[in-house]
């Protein structure tokens, strides 16, 4: 008997530990080993993973968080009933050393540096399932789940510059502007055969390109939907529009944007994913891109399953 109540006051005082927070100086970067979602709510608070530097997703004015993430994040945590606190993300080589690093395992020189939830994750069954050389599951240690957003390439044209943008074969002849080593640099830099490449001028960011348009360096931009979107809404592109041409031959012109956890936290997985299933489907999720200034796209998760009103009252269009 004795060693059994030994055995449970071990297994009590490992628990115990596993709750604490780890006191590195920093309430930010403190941590339990395992924050589950019965340690988030004692907590009270949430930590949420957003990449730093990405308006209209997540950036900060005068030192205070904003964009479309940050938003949805406050929101979150409010239906969770806790604080909303942010991780910033910096950007490492791939998503799968995002995802180590600020999910799952943590960097090498910050192992406690972890989000509870990271936001702006492709939604991609493809990529979850992927697996390596062996047959292991390169995400293993990761979810994928919860899209709240589709996102698609758009492009931004000067009218005094061009009568419109129906097919990108014009950049054979007009400057274009993109962020450096993205898809459109590599898409616009490659398709037919090339004949675009010379017109292409690189920009560290979407919103360096729209500098350039505005000074007539380029006559148009080509970035995701919502970065665009969000420069269209500056006074000082009122003169700028935005094209309806789609992008022969790009390979992905539209894919789902959703949330990550650590594979061991399924019960707030759940969680997230029904406040992400009621803000889609009430249209509140619309009702927070638009109080950026952004349009919204149901994601095509819902668009196997919801009928045509369901999903005009997500999109705000009922």
């Amino acid at each position: 008997m004795k060693s059994l109540l030994r055995i449970l006051a071990l297994l009590l005082f490992a628990q115990v530990v596993m709750a604490q927070e780890v006191n590195d100086g920093n309430e930010l970067l403190n941590r339990p080993a395992e924050r589950t979602y019965d340690i988030i709510l004692d907590s009270g608070y949430l930590k949420v993973g957003v990449y730093e530097d990405f308006p209209p997703y997540s950036y900060q004015v005068d030192g205070e968080p904003r964009g479309i993430d940050i938003e949805l994040g406050r929101r979150i945590a409010e239906e969770m009933g806790v604080e909303f606190k942010v991780h910033w993300i910096i950007p490492d080589e791939n998503l799968g050393d995002d995802l180590r690093n600020n999910v799952w395992k943590g960097h090498y020189l910050a192992k406690q540096r972890l989000a509870d939830v990271m936001l702006r994750v492709p939604y991609d069954k493809t990529y979850a399932y992927m697996q390596d050389s062996t047959g292991e599951y390169i995400n293993e240690q990761v979810v994928l789940f919860g899209p709240y957003q589709q996102e698609t390439w758009q492009i931004a044209y000067n009218p005094e510059k061009l009568d419109a943008v129906e097919t990108v074969a014009v950049f054979q002849y007009n400057r274009i502007g993109v962020e450096i080593d993205t898809l459109p640099d590599f898409y616009l830099t490659s398709a037919f055969g090339g004949r675009m490449r010379e017109q292409v001028r690189h920009y560290t960011n979407v919103a360096d390109a729209f500098e350039a348009m505005r000074k007539g360096e380029v006559s148009a931009v080509m970035g995701m939907r919502s970065e665009i979107d969000h420069e269209l809404a500056k006074s000082e592109n009122a003169m700028f529009e935005a094209a309806g041409n789609g992008f022969s031959g790009i390979g992905k012109q539209v894919w789902d944007v959703g949330m990550a956890i650590k594979h061991t936290h399924r019960q707030l997985g759940y969680a997230l994913e029904a406040i992400i299933d009621r803000l889609v489907k009430t249209g509140e999720m619309n009702e927070l891109m638009a109080s950026q200034k952004l349009r919204y796209s149901v994601p095509g998760y819902y668009r196997e399953f919801l009928d045509e009103q369901s999903i005009a009252r997500a999109e705000g269009d009922l």
